[in-house]
């Protein structure tokens, strides 16, 4: 109504003593700037629903299931259900990487999923199920990358380290004392322009330096000093943050500098979905730090636009199709997904 306002007012000027002529092309001026300006309108539209494209909200993970040492009901394969509840709080679905499967399966569900998360826990990096898995996803990885089609790996402890291995080709962990400790973070120089904790507020960063909220259940560290001295580590990964047991210094957080590949030799997800060990934090920073380090990962999965070949195709490789099972209170896990 606002413009036929202005049209009234300017009727009303020229019975004032405007000229007939200046009246007119002064209406005749400003339906013409109403009408450009409508006609943008749809394009303004257009450009909004473009930048939405741009990323998937819909993005599916990759979990590694790795080898049982003990058989359960004849199951040979398990993934903690901490790891899936990590992804789901950032709004991912997940799906199982059974071991053991062919060449032409892993490439089909490289294809169908946004990233892949190789988990904690205690096969072995350099011969099993888990370790066959992991490195013909990190190949893929690598060459899609190259290709411009996004794909994230995160490694979490025995995944940090089998990372460490994909890329080295060489295991150069040594032996640490950092079985059952929370440790507060030493950040490096670099942690301040990484990919990885460029969306923490200062505050939890700050409790991340200075508060033990990174659970640590690990028996082998890549000392500071052995990857200083190997060029096909440190220029490939950027190190964020170190720890150290009182002897040797080690990494604790990485990111490559080319790739979107990130490895923490910590358990972000405990925090906030384990509760059988006393040693892991359960504060409000510490359950911030799970949820703030699922978001980052989560969100680098939705820069990738892989999809199943069909509905029907991915509800059946969804881990909705198992139920976690409660396990027994010896176990570092409140619930585990057996295969």
């Amino acid at each position: 109504m606002a413009f036929i306002d202005d049209l009234e007012a300017a009727e009303r000027r020229c019975v004032c003593g405007r000229t007939k002529r200046s009246c007119c092309t002064f209406r005749i001026m400003f339906v013409l700037f109403v009408g450009v300006y409508l006609a943008f309108l749809p394009l303004y539209s257009t450009t909004t629903t473009t930048t939405t494209t741009s990323r998937n909200d819909n993005p599916i993970i990759g979990i590694l299931a790795q080898d049982l040492f003990t058989l359960v009901e004849n199951q040979t394969a398990y993934i903690a259900a901490s790891y899936v509840k990590f992804l789901e709080s950032a709004g991912a679905r997940v799906v199982p990487i059974m071991i053991n499967q062919t060449d032409e399966e892993y490439r089909r569900l490289f294809n169908s999923i946004n990233g892949v998360l190789y988990p904690g826990g205690a096969a072995s990096i350099f011969s099993s199920g888990y370790q066959r898995s992991a490195k013909f996803f990190y190949e893929m990885a690598i060459e899609a990358n190259k290709r411009g089609d996004y794909f994230p790996i995160w490694g979490t402890c025995l995944g940090f380290e089998q990372l460490l291995l994909l890329t080295n080709g060489v295991s150069l962990l040594t032996e640490t004392d950092t079985r059952g400790v929370s440790l507060p973070l030493s950040f490096t120089q670099e942690a301040k322009d990484s990919r990885m904790f460029q969306g923490f507020p200062a505050e939890l960063m700050d409790a991340l330096a200075l508060e033990p909220l990174t659970e640590n259940s690990h028996r082998w560290s890549l000392a500071v000093e052995a990857f200083n001295a190997t060029q096909a580590l440190k220029t490939f990964y950027k190190v964020l943050s170190t720890n150290t047991d009182g002897k040797t210094e080690f990494l604790s957080t990485i990111e490559a500098f080319h790739y979107p590949i990130y490895g923490t030799q910590w358990h972000p997800e405990k925090n906030a979905f384990e509760w059988r060990k006393p040693y892991i934090t359960h504060s409000p920073s510490a359950v911030q730090v799970t949820f703030f380090m699922a978001e980052f990962f989560v969100g680098e999965a939705r820069k990738n636009f892989h999809s199943f070949a069909s509905e029907d195709a991915e509800a059946q490789a969804l881990i909705y199709n198992f139920s976690p099972v409660k396990t027994h209170k010896t176990s570092a896990f409140e619930q585990v997904y057996y295969f």
